[in-house]
């Protein structure tokens, strides 16, 4: 009898992760920073004499990390409205840059675009930037964003408890902001090595000092940013002058 060959069977592809069991693995290591520090701004915001529900309340209509410790201060003072809608414009206005290369296109329907936008951080965006185009379902980056923001509110919620038992009046924790903030200027630094960035920022904040006391982060923030501005400008300028 003669034996006729069988055509080749095709391989099986390899079965992929579920987007949203990927997307747990994409945020584990971020979950690990966020959920302690999510910790120091409830036990923060509960030692500066907040009920602890005002904890899950600032991390879903705030919601802006680094922003959400700065309004402590701010509501304690009762900072003008306007002061704090400029201070939350020039502290979050690096996200119209994130927004330029986000990948909203992938998100389909209103409501889940709506809550994309809502919830793109800092952490949210250097998480999709290092994955390759085809692996972002929209699915898989609303997952990443969710779970991101899990790690903060339930970080915020244990540290709310714990510093809502804890005697009041505890030295140190209205330091957390302050620390939190030389430790991204140092990783900054470390990253781009560049000596005139951070230099520029402390004659920013040594000029709002004599100038505006009162108005201190504000006027700060708007000079660095005028300055940084202009510093980009005239390299600019002079690069076209080198060619």
């Amino acid at each position: 009898m003669s034996t006729q060959s069988r055509p080749a069977e095709a391989p099986i592809p390899a079965p992929r992760d579920h987007p949203v069991r990927a997307a747990l693995q994409d945020t584990l290591g971020v979950g690990m920073g966020l959920f302690p520090l999510g910790i120091a701004f409830g036990v923060l915001l509960t030692q500066s004499g907040f009920a602890w529900w005002w904890t899950p309340l600032f991390s879903l209509l705030i919601y802006a990390g680094s922003l959400e410790f700065l309004a402590i201060g701010l509501f304690l003072a009762l900072t003008p409205i306007a002061s704090i809608a400029l201070t939350t414009f020039l502290v979050n206005f690096r996200h119209v840059f994130y927004g330029l290369s986000f990948p909203l296109h992938r998100v389909h329907g209103p409501l889940r675009k709506a809550y994309s936008i809502y919830s793109l951080t800092d952490e949210a965006y250097a998480i999709v930037a290092t994955k390759p185009a085809e692996q972002l379902s929209g699915t898989r980056i609303l997952a990443i964003q969710a779970l991101c923001q899990s790690y903060w509110v339930a970080g915020g919620l244990t540290g709310a408890l714990v510093g809502a038992a804890l005697p009041a009046g505890l030295d140190g924790l209205d330091f957390a902001l302050t620390a939190l903030f030389v430790v991204l200027a140092i990783d900054g630094y470390r990253a781009a090595r560049d000596v005139p960035g951070p230099v520029l920022a402390l004659l920013c904040a040594l000029t709002a000092l004599l100038v505006a006391k009162d108005q201190l982060l504000v006027v700060a923030l708007g000079l660095y940013v005028a300055t940084l501005a202009a510093r980009y400008l005239l390299r600019k300028g002079n690069s076209r002058h080198a060619r």
